[in-house]
């Protein structure tokens, strides 16, 4: 199959790069390591070059403090690899809806000179796949002036809007690499599976599932073994999945959009997973501003959305995006599915979080940290869940919503927030 198609050094795939350009870099799994260690040897050519991305995993080289005047991360989601250069400077974010990120290449607002993804090795068609990781890469291939694809024989080749033709790259360099993985289930605390397991009653036969990230997404799809005729539609989803549709537990019967598949824009997970979603008619890989677009994700009927944040206050408000002043993530599609799930005939958008810190502070305060982002309001909040219960907040005045959260909190934590429910609406609730 290679010896079809005219592969490039990684070095002179890279040479387009200049100096002062906007280049985009595939994220989640998908993060071409291989590509990107070859672009920092090229730093001392290079000056204030800004690099796009969402997510990113592993070894990021060209974040390194040595790197500063070369190249710039302005990043749409912060991850662990650009945390630091973040804080210091070096680094930056864009808060921004994961469902509008293709506009601001399409719009022009972040215009691509180059964009480098990662993709399956082209098939007797010619047509690749952008694999695991289809979300915002689909429009970034589309819309960069310049498409340089690093051609993986481990990268699955995956269904839906992710098919490349090999003429749509500008080059092409072989490399084969494990893909990124990550697992959750094995990290999954006692606190957390009680969380599932109450989030787990709230959801009905035949719901819609949409699930974020980390070990409480894990957990509910533990507990719901007993269920019948689930469906996906998600932004991201993980290994929790698997054993479900094999089970017919998850089968996307009753969904209006797409019935039959598990819609998607990425997914995140173990080898496992990826090898079960190659060549996988069942899953359908979209463009992101597809996938989270709320008029779409509506439609579908039961439509629970589970997704957690790192705080939230007495009235509320929810931080899912930083510890105070510290860019930890980014917004992402939490608003893009509480919304729709909220908007969705039998929906509940479920915000879930453990009461407390692991260093044992309340995770429900009374007021957010200084220079902490709401990422959802409290307009929009309806269900909250920890390991003492559920909070329905929907409907609820100032007061009632305090009372409904301080009854979900650590039982040691419950003066505290009384009192400073009490300074702040001059009632108490104990």
């Amino acid at each position: 199959m290679m010896d079809r198609y005219a592969y490039s050094r990684a070095e002179e795939a890279l040479s387009v790069i200049k100096s002062g350009q906007r280049v985009f870099v595939h994220g989640s799994a998908a993060t071409p390591t291989y590509m990107l260690s070859k672009l920092a040897e090229r730093a001392p050519d290079l000056r204030d070059v800004e690099l796009v991305c969402i997510s990113v995993l592993g070894e990021f080289p060209v974040a390194k403090p040595e790197f500063a005047k070369s190249f710039y991360t302005n990043s749409l989601f912060v991850s662990e690899p650009i945390r630091q250069a973040v804080q210091e400077g070096r680094a930056d974010y864009v808060p921004v809806f994961l469902s509008e990120i293709p506009d601001l290449f399409r719009n022009n607002i972040l215009p691509l000179d180059v964009a480098i993804v990662q993709v399956s090795i082209p098939d007797e068609h010619g047509y690749c796949s952008l694999g695991v990781s289809v979300d915002i890469a689909r429009t970034a291939v589309n819309k960069a002036k310049h498409v340089i694809a690093q051609v993986n024989p481990q990268m699955p080749r995956t269904h839906g809007d992710g098919m490349i033709h090999v003429d749509a790259f500008h080059a092409l360099v072989y490399a084969d690499e494990p893909i990124h993985e990550m697992t959750f289930g094995e990290r999954v605390s006692e606190d957390e599976k009680k969380i599932g397991a109450y989030i787990a009653e709230l959801i009905p036969d035949k719901a819609t599932l949409q699930m974020g990230i980390g070990a409480i997404p894990d957990a509910v799809l533990s507990f719901l073994g007993n269920h019948k005729n689930l469906g996906i539609h998600t932004e991201m989803f993980s290994d929790g999945v698997i054993d479900l549709i094999e089970s017919d537990v998850i089968n996307n019967k009753f969904k209006v959009k797409h019935p039959g598949r598990s819609v998607t824009g990425f997914c995140l997970g173990s080898r496992r997973l990826y090898d079960y979603v190659h060549d996988n008619p069942s899953f359908a890989f979209h463009d992101i501003d597809y996938v989270n677009e709320v008029s779409v994700i509506r439609q579908n009927p039961k439509v629970h959305a589970i997704n957690s944040c790192i705080e939230i206050d007495l009235t509320g408000q929810v931080c899912s995006d930083s510890i105070g002043t510290y860019q930890y993530s980014g917004v992402g599609g939490q608003m893009d599915f509480m919304r729709g799930a909220a908007l969705s005939e039998g929906g509940k958008p479920i915000i879930a979080l453990a009461s407390r810190t692991r260093r044992g502070t309340s995770r429900i305060v009374p007021f957010l940290k200084q220079g902490a982002g709401v990422v959802t309001t409290r307009a929009h909040v309806h269900y909250v869940v920890t390991e003492y219960g559920v909070a329905f907040l929907q409907g609820k005045n100032l007061r009632q919503r305090a009372q409904a959260l301080i009854n979900i909190a650590h039982p040691e934590d419950k003066e505290m927030l009384d009192r400073a429910a009490h300074e702040r609406f001059s009632t108490n609730f104990y």
